[in-house]
This record gives structure tokens, sequence and C-alpha cells, in this order.
């Protein structure tokens, strides 16, 4: 359609987004469905968060704040940053926005022009690419398989980078693949940033507390404080405090940075739900103990999964650090034939004939950058896990 913007070719829907609407539309026409492709805690939102935010409605607090955060969430973020991660940032250095994509996407927006470069590991988030895209700049994919369990490697990092390179997005624990980096691991990376003064990093630590078996988050202005200068690093409440749909993310980083954000933001969206602000402030300042017992569950369902999916024939899983996500690859079931009479060419493939055949969807690996491979959340109960895995055991042992 000659109308449309020819930005609009640059990018494609979201894929995950795409799986857990075609789930609930199967079941809304009453198909049994299973639905592993959601993005988000099946927990809800502890009350003390809930009850913040009928407080604000009750008092009144639904007017118009400012553009990106109210002072006592940016205060929250700050202590927050202090406590967890030992960063010293003030609220100027503060942004807070309707979700940590709407973060993402501001800091892209401002800062990159016409043949710049962003370096994005694979497998990545599908959002990161085509978010780049958006703003003009050029996606360069560096490898980060399961030959290295998912983790960028210094020598694959120094490889991608080039005068170009404006940005590294890092994501640990990472979506999709549950991967964290240990503090070694992240010194090694960081090491290489420090040859390259023109890179900066643009941290996704969305799913921080989110952890499993004593491993121990750290974040790169944390791991490298001589980065501190050149690091956005983004976070949120939606997976930790299971308030996916209050949407607030937010950011800490250079003031210019963080005043070029500001501007973006004060001419697209303008302020995050006034409401999701002050419950914030209480996700972060109150108590977080469920955060632990809420992980104990991820643990087990985590390990549910990875046990069932390597019993399935032509499938390996990977046991990942964090996150609530497995990414098991499925090259043993490439150029079968389903018992429904449909080959398996690639992942997408195996990921259309899953859900079709034994009701059980999840997203296929090329949209995060890796094939063959599938993503699977086990954000969901334990019931429905077993079954899923069930119905994926029966068919990849019915492939020909």
């Amino acid at each position: 359609m000659a109308f449309l913007s020819d930005t609009l070719s640059r990018v494609k829907p979201s894929p995950t987004i795409a799986v857990s609407n075609l789930a609930a539309e199967l079941k809304a026409a009453g198909k049994d469905v299973i639905g592993l492709g959601a993005g988000e805690p099946d927990f809800d939102t502890p009350d003390n968060i809930k009850q913040a935010g009928i407080k604000a409605i009750t008092e009144g607090r639904t007017k118009y704040t400012a553009v990106d955060g109210i002072p006592e969430l940016k205060a929250a973020i700050c202590a927050k940053l202090k406590r967890d991660n030992g960063l010293d940032y003030t609220p100027a250095q503060v942004s807070v926005g309707t979700g940590g994509k709407q973060i993402l996407y501001n800091a892209l927006m401002a800062t990159l022009n016409p043949g710049d470069e962003v370096v994005i590991p694979a497998p990545y988030w599908v959002s990161y690419p085509d978010m780049t895209l958006l703003a003009g700049g050029t996606p360069v994919i560096a490898p980060a398989g399961a030959d290295t369990a998912f983790k960028l490697t210094p020598e694959a990092l120094e490889a991608a980078i080039t005068p170009k390179t404006k940005w590294l997005i890092f994501n640990s624990p990472s979506n999709p693949t549950g991967a964290g980096y240990t503090w070694d691991e992240l010194k090694a990376l960081t090491d290489v940033l420090l040859k390259h003064p023109h890179v900066w990093v643009m941290t996704d630590d969305m799913y921080e507390h989110l952890v499993y078996d004593g491993f121990e988050f750290c974040t790169p202005a944390q791991v490298e404080p001589r980065l501190y200068d050149r690091t956005l690093t983004v976070n949120g409440v939606s997976k930790a405090y299971a308030m996916t749909g209050w949407r607030i993310g937010y950011a800490a980083g250079p003031k210019e940075l963080i005043a070029a954000m500001r501007k973006i933001q004060s001419q697209s969206t303008s302020n995050p739900c006034s409401v999701s602000q002050y419950a914030a402030v209480e996700a972060l300042n109150g108590p977080q103990d469920f955060i632990a017992a809420n992980n104990e569950t991820f643990k087990r369902r985590r390990d549910l999964v990875v046990t069932m999916l390597n019993a399935a024939e032509g499938i390996t899983c990977a046991t990942p650090e964090g996150a609530f996500y497995v990414y098991p690859d499925v090259a043993g079931c490439i150029g079968k034939t389903t018992e429904g009479g449909k080959l398996i060419s690639n992942d997408e493939d195996f990921c259309t004939a899953l859900l079709e055949e034994k009701g059980v969807a999840a997203v296929f690996g090329a949209a995060f950058g890796l094939s063959p491979n599938f993503r699977v959340s086990y954000a969901t109960s334990d019931e429905n896990l077993k079954e899923a895995c069930t119905r994926i055991q029966a068919f990849c042992a019915g492939l020909k």
C-alpha cells in the first residue's frame, strides 16, 4: 500500500506476541491449546503493590506527571540501584517509561544515525533488531550459540565491533535462553569494550532477580566502573514483581542521554500511567521476600521442563541460570515427517506442526536469530507444563 511509510518494510510484528495471540484465538474457538509463548509470570501482582495502586486512585493521583517519572519513583530507582547493584545515580540520571521496551526504543531513537551499528548477540529478544532498524540503525548480529552456553565471547564481541558501532545491547539473564553471565564472563566482555571508547553498552537487566542455583547477578557498570559514563542500565518491574500489565520500565545513565530520551518521550507518549508509577514505588521500596518464594516455583518448573524435554526424541535442552525460558535444540527432528504428514524443514515448521497437531504453542528459534531451536516459557502451572511436555514427547515420538 503506497500510503504507508517505507519504514514499515524494515520491521516485522513481534513473533512472541503473535504466538500468544494465536494461542488465545484457538482457545477462544474451543481448541485445547497450551500456550508456552508468553513472556510473563503467571503469579498475581503482590497485594501490597496492588493496594498502593488502589490508594493512588482513591487519593486522586490520576493526573499527568512529569514526562519521565514522578520524583518518588526516581528516588526509589536510585535506592534500588545502590542497594542491589552498588551503582550511584541521581534522579536526573533516571528515566521512567511505559515498560522496558519504550526505554530501549527511546535510547535508540535518541542516539542512532543512518549507518550506525548496534551489536546484538544471538539468540536475542525479538525486538532488539527491529527497534534498531526503526531508529535508522543497522543490527550487527554476534553469535552466542550453544557451543558457548548461549553467551557472547570476548572474541565474538571484538569481531563484531567496527568504527560504526554505537551500542552493544546486553541481556543477562537472557530472553530467550535464560543464560546468565558470571562476573568473570562479564569482565572479559567489559575488557573488550574498554578498548573501544566509541562503543556504549545498553544493558537489559529485566530478569535480574529471576536466578537459580545460587547464581549471582551482575551488571556491566558494576563489573567495570570505567564504563559507567557510557552505560545505560535498563530494568523494570514487570518480571520479578509480576507487573507486566502495569507497564513500568526504567533506565539510569548519563544526564545528557536521559535528557535526550525525555525529549523523545515528551513527543510520543508523555508520562507512564500515574497509578502504575505509585505502585512501582511500593514494588521497589516494599517487601522483597516473595521474589525468593516465586523463584523456588520457577526453579521447580525449570527442572521439570528440562528433564521432560531431554526425554523427547530429537530434542536436547540445556539448563539455564535464570529468567523463565528454556531454548531446546530440535536438530534431531529436522528432515522428518509428522504423523499428520507435515515435513519438518526448520524450527518454524516444528512449532507450526506442534501447535496444529498437539495443541502446544511455542515460539520458533529463527525469530530469536538462532536455529534450529524453539523457546519454551515455563511461567505457567506445573500441570500445564507436564501436559505440554508430554504432548511434545508424543509429537517427537511420532516423527518418521
